[in-house]
């Protein structure tokens, strides 16, 4: 059975009974704790930061050159925390119920009511810490609007929110490293787990500069390596971003919850052609001011400007009316590509919708005509005060979005498709964070936790950083209390040998294989795969042709890969090979999980599970649960269900309008 160890009481008073009954570890204790952190992104630097601050000593471990190249800095559009400052009705019971409803009923209530409880401790933490929030004329930090929300909970710094948190972390961070109680390893990969009588106790790493492996020692081990959502090949993550870490936890034991639940975003830039390696995310805060439209005249070959008023489906707004533009991302992402397959899409390739300011600059701009008390202005003033109000907002998403695509977005209404983003999915944990594995815990976007089938916007920021400074520093003493007597393991123990073995004999299988294809167009298949069959809709048929597929090119990749140069150098391609090894395995996982779940909830859409109007259907008599499985062997694994139950959130058929 799984246990999630969630306290007993009511909802609202869990956490504040857990952190006034867990154990805790005496500052002189904590100087002889070790702990090792893998990735060093808002989860990871701020736990980093907050165990160092504490006292422990802190491994912390980067693949980039530099914590501030994690994927962190791309979430541009904001953080949600219930602070009201607006006093427009929010609360952090509102930003609960929102968080559950939009994950479609499919998250632990437990987890998320902590995760709004904690959310105004993050933004002081963060004031604290320097990061520049956008401010109100009066001094108090502003906020706007995120999809599936009715209020402005979302706090920001301009359209490059993630990098100033980020900046924040590291320099909190950095002051540990200064201090001597966080010892950076960038350019380290972990490629295992060391497990010993059944607890996490170090990793094995790869130097990626000099190509050597290495064994570490921690009392516990903390994986914050982010998502999965590369293993479609085209996505919005950085071209680095992967599984490994978080697989090879997998494999030596701890349950992966929910892998199919992934997060189609519905404001990205739309593919241009094969020759893409990733695509572009236009944060969702721009359809905090846009308007979303399509012609209503299929195949319309006009240009935007051509198309009057009457003649525009602001589909967004016709369907939902309460929300409009602000729907949850897996509401509109599914909208976009219904009116795409039905003839309406625009651009070149007819796959994309136009997102559009002209609205909101006439808006703003005669804001500024009665702000300044000005009289007799004329349109064209109108239309550049609001631009200037645009581009005070948003104006770097517009400039990445002109570099991009050539076009002047204050001119010409955007064209976005939606495209693989976020991974719900991820290694199962309880309400302390540690994984199945004793002594392995597991924070931010790398866990299942806190988002259900379907995150919303301005969540991820959220989360990592509640794990890392708020959560994590409670529940790792509650476990390292039992742990004061153990003395650091020596590395040439049998358990660190025998994996460092396993990941010798693995690497050196790859570079022995020397067949004819590149990691690069084995990924690019994985991910046409994944895409075209565990993608935006699934269906059971696609699902199971996609295992069958997928198995046939694992059997392929360790047959026929090439990977140039040697093992003892810096080799970006066997780094790549690595973890392309890894998505492939998750794939099959990811379709089996998508294959099982046999209802559509949040961004798992199953086309046999709809409403009449084409909505998400759940089936919460026989799919209310957390998917955990365990890996068996190849191909194979075990299913293990943790139920969820709902005694303040009760579930009900998600509704926008």
């Amino acid at each position: 059975m799984l246990n999630s160890k969630i306290p007993s009481g009511p909802l609202d008073q869990k956490w504040t009974e857990f952190k006034g009954h867990c154990k805790l570890v005496n500052p002189a204790n904590k100087r002889k704790l070790e702990i090792i952190i893998v990735g060093t992104g808002l989860a990871g630097a701020s736990a980093a930061s907050s165990l160092g601050e504490l006292g422990y000593k802190v491994k912390a471990f980067c693949f980039q050159d530099s914590p501030r190249r994690a994927h962190s800095i791309a979430a541009q559009g904001g953080i949600n925390a219930a602070k009201n400052y607006q006093n427009d009705g929010d609360s952090v019971f509102r930003l609960f119920y929102d968080t559950i409803k939009g994950g479609d009923y499919r998250a632990r209530e437990a987890n998320v009511h902590r995760l709004a409880e904690v959310s105004g401790n993050i933004i002081d933490q963060c004031v604290a810490a320097g990061v520049p929030f956008a401010r109100e004329y009066g001094g108090l930090l502003s906020n706007r609007s995120f999809g599936g929300t009715q209020v402005q909970r979302t706090f920001y710094a301009a359209g490059q929110t993630g990098q100033q948190l980020l900046i924040g972390a590291y320099q909190s961070l950095e002051r540990q490293v200064a201090l001597g109680n966080v010892t950076m390893y960038s350019r380290h990969e972990m490629l295992d787990i060391v497990k010993i009588d059944g607890k996490a106790r170090g990793i094995i790493a790869r130097n990626l500069v000099t190509g050597k492996l290495e064994r570490h020692f921690g009392h516990a081990v903390l994986l914050c390596s982010g998502g999965y959502g590369n293993v479609f090949y085209l996505s919005t993550n950085a071209m680095g971003s992967n599984v490994t870490a978080a697989w090879k936890a997998h494999l030596k034991g701890a349950f992966f919850g929910n892998p199919c639940f992934t997060q189609i975003h519905p404001t990205c830039i739309p593919v241009s052609g094969d020759h893409q390696s990733k695509l572009t995310l236009m944060s969702e805060s721009l359809r905090n001011d846009g308007r979303i439209w399509v012609p209503k005249k299929q195949n319309d070959t006009r240009r935007p400007n051509e198309i009057p008023e009457e003649e525009r489906d602001y589909y967004l707004e016709r369907r939902y009316p309460a929300f409009g533009n602000l729907v949850p991302r897996d509401v509109a992402s599914r909208a976009a590509k219904e009116r795409c397959d039905a003839g309406y899409g625009v651009g070149t390739s007819k796959q994309a919708v136009y997102l559009d300011y002209a609205d909101a600059i006439h808006r703003y701009g005669k804001g500024e005509v009665n702000k300044r008390n000005l009289e007799n202005v004329s349109e064209e003033e109108v239309i550049r005060l609001g631009k200037e109000v645009v581009k005070e907002k948003y104006g770097n998403l517009f400039d990445m979005y002109e570099k991009i695509t050539g076009e002047n977005p204050y001119e010409v209404p955007m064209r976005i498709y939606p495209a693989v983003h976020y991974t719900m999915g991820g290694l199962w944990v309880d309400y302390e964070l540690m994984t199945s594995v004793q002594g392995l815990y597991c924070l931010g976007e790398a866990n299942f936790s806190d988002h259900g089938a379907n995150r919303l916007g301005a969540s991820a920021l959220m989360q990592g950083l509640a794990d890392g400074y708020f959560v994590i520093p409670y529940t790792i003493g509650n476990y390292l209390a039992d742990e004061i007597m153990t003395k650091a393991i020596p590395t040439d123990h049998p358990a660190f040998v025998e994996a460092e073995k396993e990941v010798a004999d693995r690497i050196n299988r790859l570079m022995n294989i020397k067949g004819k294809q590149s990691v690069e167009s084995l990924h690019k298949r994985l991910g046409k795969i994944m895409w075209d069959k565990c993608g935006m809709a699934r269906n059971e048929a696609g699902l199971k042709e996609a295992i069958v597929e997928i198995q046939a090119l694992r059997k392929e990749f360790w047959s026929d890969l090439r990977i140039p140069g040697t093992i003892e150098e810096m080799n970006p391609e066997l780094d790549k090979a690595n973890r392309v090894a890894d998505f492939i395995e998750l794939g099959e996982l990811m379709c089996l999980d998508a294959l099982n779940r046999r209802e559509s909830c949040g961004g798992h859409f199953r086309e046999e599970s709809q409403t009449e109007e084409g909505e998400a259907k759940r089936n919460d008599d026989e799919f209310s649960y957390v998917a955990a499985w365990e890996y068996k062997g190849e191909h194979q694994w075990e299913l293990h269900k943790e139920a969820l139950n709902f005694e303040v959130a009760k579930p009900t058929q998600r509704s926008y309008k």
